[in-house]
C-alpha cells in the first residue's frame, strides 16, 4: 500500500466511539460519495484536486499535518472530540429547533465544517442540510483556495 499523502487531503472525521462508527461513519461515507460527484461534474482536469478520506477525531487530532486541510466533522460533542472542539470556534450557519447544527463560516474564509444533531436521525438530518444548501459554495472555496500544503525540502 502506498503512504497517504497528508498534504493534498480533504478530510471527513468522525468519533472514535461505537455510537460513531455505527451511526455517524455511514454517512461520512455518503457525504464522501456525494463530494466525489461534485469533483466529477465541477473539475475538469486530470485527477481530484483532493483525495477525500474517512477518518476518526484521534487521529485528525493528533496529526498536526491534517489539522492544515479542509475538514468536515460529523457527530455531536458527546462522541466527536473535534465537532467539541469546533463548538465554540465557528459559528452557527443553521440551526433547526434544538436539535441539530450545521456549524461554519458561511463566507468560507475558514474550511472547517461540523455537522451533528441531538441523535443519529438529526446528525443525519444535518448531513442532508449541508450538502443541500452549502456543499457547492464549500466545495468551490476549497479547491479555489487550498493548495497542497507541500512542506519546504532541503
Amino acid at each position: 500500500m502506498t503512504e497517504i499523502d497528508t498534504h493534498n487531503l480533504m478530510l471527513i472525521v468522525v468519533g472514535a466511539h461505537l455510537r460513531a462508527e455505527a451511526a455517524d461513519r455511514p454517512h461520512a461515507y455518503r457525504l464522501q460519495e456525494n463530494i466525489h460527484r461534485w469533483f466529477d461534474r465541477h473539475i475538469h482536469t486530470d485527477g481530484w484536486p483532493f483525495e477525500v478520506i474517512v477518518c476518526c477525531d484521534v487521529w485528525y487530532l493528533n496529526n498536526s499535518n491534517l489539522r492544515k486541510r479542509p475538514v468536515i466533522s460529523i457527530g455531536g460533542p458527546g462522541i466527536n472530540a473535534l465537532s467539541a472542539y469546533l463548538y465554540q470556534k465557528l459559528p452557527t450557519a443553521l440551526a433547526v429547533e434544538n436539535r441539530l447544527l450545521v456549524q461554519l463560516d458561511v463566507e468560507m474564509a475558514d474550511l472547517r465544517v461540523a455537522l451533528w444533531g441531538m441523535d443519529a436521525e438529526h446528525t443525519a438530518s444535518a448531513v442532508d442540510l449541508f450538502m443541500d444548501k452549502y456543499l457547492q459554495a464549500y466545495m468551490q472555496a476549497s479547491v479555489t483556495q487550498v493548495e497542497p500544503d507541500y512542506e519546504e525540502e532541503d
